[in-house]
């Protein structure tokens, strides 16, 4: 999904520099490739900036001593760039590469430069990508777990523009089959409800109070005109009002988290375009799909799924799996060369046959990435929120937002694996304090640009141009090098968010990235006596302050100039 080659952080040119040396020890032309060059960062700084067991695969492919391999790749390293400092060989054939002070001066220089495209690739370079996520049926307004959902998808659209991808973000509405006429029973029931007629609620329609407030402004707007209607009569009125006004909130509440989509996909399209039944034919063309028992299977278990899948009942009608096919022969047939859905936890049952279905459609398995998310688990001040499922009452995704606003909402919902659960406590999202993780980010930021104000106040002139061709080689305390260190690595957190699908990579990398700029502005002072020394560690500081704001951004966070 991305071209890498263009990166040009310590981290790549290292990885370039072993290969080139590789190649010509083993004669292989692609050493990067074949053998995937892995660099870790040494838990002891003794052992180096960055450590390779690469030898170790490379010995076992020419069958020789791992320690013999390791001292040929430095023997034959092309260092003309000045890179590394030493290179040591450690235990039996590991590799500690100890980076030179210039080279991370440089990635200061490379920061300051370009800051906003710091860690990212020229837009349109990578595949033509579509995420598709939230989908929440129109038959209630979005809860918790969709702003989960929303939050993760947007930022993972955000993360593979980033790395050069031509990203759409893609909604698809769930406007066909029996829950639509369920949701418009239940308006039609609440309505005459409202209107004082002792009905029954059904127990299997949606009880939320939404729907006796969908039904008071029905009332207001149509008055009682629907009375003395039959049910059947009122039907198709009361399901288009209640799934029109509950997909407008949906739509709002999206905007006012800062998500937005290129394209809503309406199910009736497959329907009435006839895309099901053409996905149905062309699969029983390629041989996959068969008859029994009066319905229309399709062979999944040609393609690993557990058991084959049904795509017609007996009855005739299709199954919502036979939609999904058809939507996602859609997708492909736009040109999407990857397509990757989010998903709730408990789609965890529909995978296989998904990806059966793909690859049934002449895709490849790696076409179709699916992203779980798990539930977020609402608590106030550490206790549980209490619930009613029984009742269909739920937080809404408005009520958390409209409570702890949607800077704290969206970085919180991203500071966990998609596929662990999340504690989500109302109270620390609204704290000013360093348990909020959102506050201790945004506040150092805030931090960083007021002390940029005091210098103007103070009438220093800070060039940053003039400061890094003349100071930079001042810094010198631990803490500026493990700074600018993890500044370098920037790049690799967005790619392997990339890699993995993982977005939480960011917040804990803007966390490790703040820590250590508090820790370094509680023990040294920006703005000193020594102006020399006051401006190479105002470059320092304006670029810690570019990486935060550049990953906020990718997170669709503000970064605020005070706080």
């Amino acid at each position: 999904m991305e071209n890498l080659q263009k990166m040009t952080t310590v981290r790549e040119r290292l990885k370039s520099m072993i290969a080139r040396s590789a190649g010509s020890v083993a004669g292989y032309r692609d050493v990067e490739a074949e053998l995937n060059i892995e660099l870790d960062i040494p838990r002891n700084p003794g052992h180096g900036d960055y450590a390779s067991n690469f030898a170790f695969a490379l010995a076992k492919r020419l069958k020789q001593n791992p320690r013999q391999i390791a001292s040929e790749i430095i023997a034959n390293l092309d260092d003309s760039g000045g890179l590394l400092d030493k290179v040591e060989i450690a235990g039996p054939g590991f590799i500690n590469f100890f980076i030179s002070p210039s080279a991370w001066y440089g990635t200061l220089r490379q920061v300051l430069e370009e800051p906003r495209k710091f860690g990212r690739l020229e837009a349109g370079e990578g595949s033509a990508v579509q995420v598709e996520f939230v989908s929440a049926n129109p038959t209630g307004p979005l809860h918790i777990g969709h702003g989960r959902g929303a939050a993760i998808g947007d930022v993972l659209a955000n993360l593979l523009e980033a790395r050069g991808c031509r990203v759409q973000r893609e909604y698809y509405i769930n406007d066909a089959g029996n829950q639509m006429e369920t949701l418009g029973r239940s308006l039609y029931y609440r309505y005459r409800q409202e209107l004082g007629e002792k009905i029954e609620f059904p127990d299997n329609h949606y009880r939320g109070e939404y729907m006796r407030e969908l039904a008071r402004e029905f009332i207001s707007e149509r008055g009682e005109a629907f009375r003395a209607s039959s049910l059947e009569e009122a039907l198709p009125v009361f399901t288009e009002y209640a799934s029109r006004r509950i997909f407008e909130g949906i739509r709002e509440d999206l905007d006012q988290f800062g998500v937005r989509f290129d394209k809503w996909f309406s199910e009736r399209e497959l329907h009435d375009g006839g895309l099901i039944q053409k996905s149905i034919d062309s699969l029983r063309e390629s041989g996959f799909i068969y008859e029994k028992e009066g319905a229309v299977w399709f062979k999944s278990t040609a393609f690993g799924d557990e058991k084959d899948r049904v795509v017609v009942r007996a009855n005739g009608a299709s199954t919502y799996f036979a939609a999904d096919l058809a939507y996602h022969r859609n997708k492909f047939e736009r040109g999407f060369q990857t397509v990757i859905d989010v998903w709730g936890a408990d789609h965890h049952g529909y995978i296989e046959r998904m990806l059966a279905g793909v690859q049934a459609m002449g895709g490849s398995r790696d076409a179709l990435r699916i992203v779980l998310v798990q539930l977020v688990n609402l608590l106030r001040g550490g206790q549980p929120v209490a619930m009613s499922t029984r009742g269909g009452e739920f937080v809404t995704l408005r009520e958390v937002v409209d409570e702890v606003g949607k800077d704290a909402t969206r970085f919180l919902f991203l500071t966990r694996r998609t596929d662990s659960p999340l504690d989500f406590d109302l109270e620390v999202a609204k704290s000013r304090s360093n348990d909020n993780p959102v506050f201790y980010v945004q506040y150092a930021h805030a931090r960083l640009c007021s002390i940029f104000e005091v210098a103007r106040e103070r009438g220093l002139e800070f060039d940053w141009r003039r400061a890094a061709d003349e100071t930079l080689h001042l810094l010198q305390v631990r803490e500026e090098f493990e700074i600018m260190k993890l500044l370098a690595e920037y790049p690799e957190v967005v790619a392997e968010c990339v890699r993995s699908l993982q977005p939480h990579y960011i917040p804990y990398y803007l966390h490790q990235l703040v820590s250590l700029f508090h820790g370094y502005y509680h023990d040294n002072r920006i703005l000193g006596e020594d102006v020399e020394l006051t401006r190479a560690r105002l470059c320092l500081a304006l670029a810690i302050k570019e990486v935060i704001a550049n990953a906020l951004s990718l997170l669709g966070v503000t970064a605020p100039e005070k706080m």
